[in-house]
């Protein structure tokens, strides 16, 4: 959420932030309008308030006199009257800006790139060369089916379409990768959370998904509570309504969880295999840091999760955000992308944001700065990685022409020491 105190002293220069996106930034009138609306509601709360203590002495000196205080007790009560309607006008104003408050999208940090679409995302880094095959490449739909390890049609009959079961070797490789990114990201200094996996709609609220998103969720029916789109939900709000001492900082926190996303709108988008699932593992990393370190801590994330892609021998590219590409509560965002060989192209794997002080506002996350001072803290999330995208990757990159998938050599050791993965019979 956005400062309101920037939102009305600057005005112009939050306009042609939200501009850059395509935001329709007229929301910012009625919310500076509805905030002149709500400083006439308190003085005139706080003068009726003045002028009731005032009478109640009046009162107080005419009964003692003796005299009849009849007239200033109607006035009393017409005052009281009229403080309680305007108490639910001026709450009711609050609600309304706050409302319109949660609908608007971070502003962008300088160097995010001004642009429409993912077109215009500009790419600082490429790393790993990209195997030259001497045969047919498959994908991994065809690989993984093949290996007897992936089966959608099964799925689909359990639950419907955009799931998958995963069997042997690969449920194996699956839970290898994720025990690989966990151990890998704790031996950095993480510090391994197991959250829930249905979060309270006011989480998804602190971190941006409500309301924007709702189409993108899964509810659960009678109740104020949502299947996690991602771990960054519930880790950030692990820190939720607290003001806490800055030699906490940083929190460095990963989580493998399972996802839930509707992925409504994208219907004919990525249907086959395991790109784009209602349900998919992922090891996410959040970081609660000072606001003066979240450039850094940025860094530090990228770093983290690119690590994970170097040790798996996996060509990968950076790419920055652009102003129409970047997330609702990004101010800036770098995407790391796989080389998918089948489809001849670099996919996303993960998602590395920093989101400033936004989401710490919307949350109420706050920290005693070295002035003793309360300041909202920043928040940072990426994935460190998708695992089933992962997958995907090491099935296509890994493959050799007989259909069997060689074994990374630093997964080796957690699937007991299996060099090449074969069809199981």
């Amino acid at each position: 959420m956005l400062d309101l105190k920037k939102i009305v002293e600057n005005t112009d220069e939050v306009k042609s932030n939200l501009e850059k996106r395509g935001f329709d930034c007229s929301l910012l009138d009625k919310i500076i309008s509805l905030d002149s609306k709500r400083k006439e509601l308190i003085a005139v709360v706080e003068k009726n308030r003045s002028d009731l203590k005032n009478k109640a002495k009046e009162i107080g000196s005419l009964k003692k006199q003796g005299a009849d205080a009849s007239v200033i007790m109607n006035e009393v009560a017409s005052l009281k009257e009229k403080n309680s309607e305007l108490d639910n006008e001026l709450s009711n104003v609050q609600d309304q800006q706050k409302d319109y408050l949660m609908s608007i999208p971070n502003l962008l940090a300088d160097e995010t790139p001004v642009g429409e679409s993912e077109d215009n995302n500009l790419e600082i880094l490429r790393k790993g060369t990209p195997r030259d095959f001497d045969f047919e490449v498959k994908d991994h739909v065809e690989l993984g089916e093949k290996l007897g390890g992936l089966d959608f049609e099964k799925a689909s009959e359990i639950t419907g379409a955009r799931f998958v079961v995963y069997k042997g070797l690969l449920a194996r490789m699956e839970r290898a990768l994720i025990n690989f990114m966990i151990d890998s990201h704790v031996d950095k200094g993480y510090q391994e959370i197991i959250p829930p996996s249905i979060v309270h709609k006011r989480c998804l609220e602190g971190t941006g998904q409500l309301p924007k998103f709702s189409e993108d969720l899964f509810k659960i029916e009678n109740k104020d509570w949502y299947l996690i789109p991602t771990a960054e939900v519930p880790l950030t709000n692990l820190k939720r309504d607290e003001l806490f001492e800055r030699k906490e900082l940083p929190l460095n926190y990963c989580a493998f969880t399972p996802c839930f996303r509707s992925e409504a709108g994208s219907y004919g988008k990525d249907t086959r295999g395991l790109v784009r699932l209602h349900q998919f593992h992922k090891v996410e990393l959040v970081n609660i840091v000072e606001s003066k370190q979240s450039n850094m801590a940025h860094e530090d994330m990228i770093a983290r999760a690119s690590s994970i892609l170097d040790d798996l021998k996996l060509p990968y590219r950076a790419m920055v955000l652009c102003s129409g590409d970047i997330g609702f509560g990004a101010k800036k965002t770098i995407d790391l992308e796989v080389w998918l060989p089948a489809q001849n192209k670099y996919r996303e794997i993960s998602s590395v944001s920093n989101c400033g002080d936004f989401q710490s506002r919307r949350a109420n996350i706050r920290y005693r700065n070295s002035e003793g001072e309360p300041e909202y803290a920043h928040t940072l999330n990426g994935s460190g990685l998708a695992v089933g995208r992962t997958l995907v990757a090491i099935l296509e990159n890994y493959q050799n022409e007989d259909g069997s998938i060689t074994v990374p050599e630093v997964l080796r050791g957690y699937m007991g020491g299996l060099e090449i993965l074969t069809c199981q019979k």
